[in-house]
């Protein structure tokens, strides 16, 4: 097949949606698939252009390994405006302006009459242009939705603006997801809500993030180099958390609850990674001594890094329950160590605790304080809850089983590309 992906976030980004697209890019080309990709230069989670990119213009770049033929991705980054500190219409404005800049790009890439474009959500203001000009030149369209925008902007005060601006954000929404061929999400309730907002069922898929169980997997926990590099002694535990530190995250409540066990020495924190609350975050951390922050991770490092932890810390907020689902939580578990989250019982992130981690309220630091301080203490039950999220990343989040699934299902909308019902 020849995929055209279209897409704000991509390779060599290393956490979130890019390192998802840029994974999938590359797989599709190994598998023999010829594969271009119409994206922004990297700047997430830093929100800071990437070293060589140019401000404004465009700059067309082979990317990742070649195939056994030689092939490569070929990727074109598009101009697009980077608040230093993004707020809610900044943010707004950000995303309008990859929507614009890349539009002629993406008119370029679908002249050259690719077999499908995969649309990836965030942005939606992307989807006008896609549909429209996948119309013209007859090429179905799949709009993958790796975060509800709309509902998290809205649902999480990031934007004002009233009824009037909800009630005209949630119809464009609505028109959006009405165009497409296929229409896909990362979790069954994601994909509920898909359908609650109006995608039928025959056109609805889901399409799980991953894992590459081959390069993320269990250690032992001594000799581990990332351990030695932080002075940690043999009986301390480390909690992790490693990632982007943005605002759907709810992370203060993980400085909180470092701040409420300063006095268990055993236990040491680290927070690892870039956004755009880190600065914020580093503020209400003044003062705690036993928390270290590092940035951002090569991915050569990343299974040592996770692997150096006792105990994994995913924080989210409760307003941003099932509207997005934290990408970091597959390399946690296929780790095999214990992990912390916070979510409510019947959302997805608190179905998959339930069965192999711990799950705790969000927003009660005290709650969250006492698990880590139990856990601490008990490291049979650390053991056990680790080789419970390993046996789960095996089952469901096999990267070359998910893609695999993929595949399958482009091939059969490349083969009917006429009929939105297929």
């Amino acid at each position: 097949m020849r995929v055209l992906i279209y897409g704000i976030n991509f390779a060599p980004e290393l956490t979130g949606i890019g390192k998802y697209s840029g994974e999938m890019a590359q797989w599709l080309l190994a598998r023999g698939h010829e594969v271009e990709v119409v994206t922004a230069p990297p700047y997430y989670p830093a929100w800071q252009r990437g070293p060589g990119y140019p401000a404004w213009g465009y700059r067309q770049e082979s990317w990742g390994e070649a195939a056994d033929d030689g092939r490569q991705l070929r990727v074109t980054r598009c101009p697009l405006w980077i608040p230093a500190k993004p707020s809610g219409l900044k943010r707004l404005l950000h995303l309008a302006s990859f929507a614009l800049g890349s539009a002629p790009a993406l008119w370029r890439a679908l002249r050259r009459r690719p077999d499908v474009l995969m649309v990836v959500v965030p942005t939606l203001f992307t989807v006008p242009a896609a549909l429209l000009a996948a119309r013209r030149r007859k090429v179905p369209v799949w709009l993958h939705v790796q975060d509800f925008e709309v509902d998290a902007m809205l649902g999480m005060g990031m934007v004002g603006g009233g009824r009037g601006l909800a009630g005209l954000a949630y119809r464009f929404e609505r028109w959006c997801l009405q165009g497409p061929q296929r229409v896909s999400s990362i979790t069954p309730k994601m994909v509920q809500r898909l359908l609650d907002k109006g995608v039928s069922a025959a056109r609805s898929r889901l399409f799980p993030n991953w894992v590459d169980l081959s390069a993320v997997y269990p250690l032992p926990r001594h000799n581990n180099a990332f351990r030695a590099e932080l002075g940690l002694a043999d009986d301390e535990v480390l909690v992790l958390y490693s990632g982007n530190m943005g605002e759907k995250q709810g992370l203060e409540l993980l400085v909180e609850a470092a701040r409420r066990l300063q006095g268990e020495l055993r236990l040491r924190f680290v927070l690892a990674g870039d956004g755009s609350a880190r600065e914020r975050l580093m503020a209400q951390a003044q003062g705690l001594g036993r928390l270290q922050w590092l940035p951002l991770q090569p991915i050569e490092r990343l299974n040592l890094m996770l692997n150096a932890a006792d105990i994994h810390v995913l924080p989210q907020r409760a307003d941003a329950a099932d509207l997005v689902m934290p990408s970091k939580l597959t390399g946690m578990l296929a780790s095999g160590r214990a992990v912390v989250g916070t979510a409510a019982a019947d959302t997805q992130l608190g179905e998959v605790l339930a069965l192999c981690g711990v799950r705790i309220e969000p927003g009660d630091a005290e709650a969250l304080a006492t698990a880590l301080a139990q856990l601490a203490q008990d490291p049979a039950r650390r053991e056990a809850l680790g080789a419970a999220g390993r046996r789960h990343a095996e089952q469901t989040l096999a990267q070359e089983v998910i893609l695999l699934g993929l595949e399958t299902e482009l091939q059969a909308l490349v083969q009917a590309p006429a009929d939105p019902a297929q």
